[in-house]
């Protein structure tokens, strides 16, 4: 059975034939994070997919995953495209390097995972949030409700564990 709701005003959809998509996201829903483990070659992988993108198996497993990482790379958003994200701009996307499966299967792969920042409650973070992380900033995923089946996994910074310094940043306008 797909899912409809709406995000920011925004409408979301998933089709009963994205069967993937609606696992992930059912497990989502449940504020817990599982990705796909291969049957065969036993890597992680993330988007979900149909096949395993190392080895070509079709065969998998949902298993949970210890949501925690560090900020690969970002992007600032201070001119929003979709009219539900201005009111929260400037606003980041992050690529979080997981600490699952870090260095696998080359030593300069890691399992990477897209999402906004938010506040703890899933919220979109604030400006002077948005200013304190960087790459290398140590994070933590949270859950933004969408609606009943559908919550989006997203990224708040890890106040229960050491941060970088100064985490690098792009420099400022």
């Amino acid at each position: 059975m797909g899912i409809q709701t709406t995000y920011l005003g925004m409408p979301l959809q998933l089709d009963d034939l994205d069967v993937e998509n609606l696992a992930f996201f059912k497990h989502c829903s449940a504020h817990n994070f599982h990705l796909q483990k291969c049957a065969k070659c036993g890597l992680l992988r993330y988007p979900p997919t149909t096949a395993c993108p190392w080895c070509m198996s079709p065969k998998s497993e949902w298993v949970p995953v210890d949501a925690k990482g560090a900020v690969h790379s970002y992007t600032e958003v201070h001119h929003a495209i979709q009219p539900a994200f201005k009111a929260h701009t400037p606003y980041l996307i992050l690529v979080v390097d997981l600490d699952t499966q870090k260095g696998k299967p080359t030593e300069h792969e890691a399992l990477r995972v897209v999402g906004n920042l938010t506040t703890p409650d899933g919220k979109l973070a604030p400006p002077d949030m948005v200013r304190k992380v960087g790459i290398g900033t140590r994070v933590r995923m949270v859950f933004s409700d969408a609606g009943p089946g559908l919550a989006i996994p997203q990224w708040t910074i890890d106040e229960g564990t050491k941060q970088p310094d100064k985490p690098w940043r792009y420099p400022q306008e």
